[in-house]
């Protein structure tokens, strides 16, 4: 096993998919005691290697919400590395609600449900709107062989993390998925207030209400 500045590489293995063939990287943070993952698809040795860095997101990844992007994001960012022929995404654990956790995620769309945006719920909630820590992931990276990106995302803060932690990003991938009118008042937000990049919502009538469930 190699151990690399804060992270153990724990196992390998092949892993068939919906979307395409990938090794499975398992990774151990050991710092935060998160398990971490890695899917590679084709020789990602090397430079400007289309890369998606995915927040863990169980209600989007795995239950498919329409109140946020994620689960779409993720599908879409897998069908390109494989269309690509060479890729790599790594799955972040612990980044649950942009590092606030399941529990106060739900908490916090309750409040945005009420009328709140994804960033006055967080801080209504004492919690900071973002405390992402892109550290682990670049570690991986680095572990990979990776040395610079084609970075798959529409958030800067990503691009400006990896750039911190020695991965160089020659390119910021726009990953646009179809606005929902579940979502919509949710994306509006972190374009305005959170500064993502998110330039098709003009495309669409934007209702400013927050949809309701």
């Amino acid at each position: 096993m190699d151990t690399l500045k804060n992270t153990e590489r724990m196992a390998s293995v092949q892993l068939s998919t919906s979307y395409g063939s990938f090794r499975a990287v398992g990774y151990l943070d050991q710092v935060r005691g998160d398990e971490q993952i890695a899917l590679i698809h084709g020789d990602i040795t090397g430079e400007e290697v289309l890369a998606r860095l995915h927040s863990e997101c169980l209600t989007g990844d795995a239950f498919g919400s329409r109140h946020c992007e994620c689960g779409d994001q993720l599908a879409a960012a897998l069908n390109a590395i494989v269309s690509e022929g060479r890729g790599v995404l790594v799955y972040l654990r612990g980044h649950e609600g942009r590092g606030i956790g399941l529990l106060a995620k739900l908490q916090a769309m309750q409040l945005q449900a009420d009328g709140m945006d994804t960033v006055e719920a967080n801080l209504a909630l004492g919690l900071p709107v973002d405390s992402r820590d892109y550290g682990v992931a670049a570690d991986i990276l680095h572990d990979l062989g990776v040395r610079s990106v084609r970075l798959m995302s529409n958030n800067p803060l990503k691009l400006k993390a990896l750039l911190q932690h020695g991965i160089e990003v020659r390119e910021q991938v726009p990953l646009l998925t179809q606005p929902r009118e579940e979502n919509i008042f949710y994306l509006r937000a972190k374009r305005e207030r959170m500064g993502h990049l998110l330039p098709h919502l003009d495309r669409r009538p934007l209702d400013r209400t927050p949809h309701r469930t």
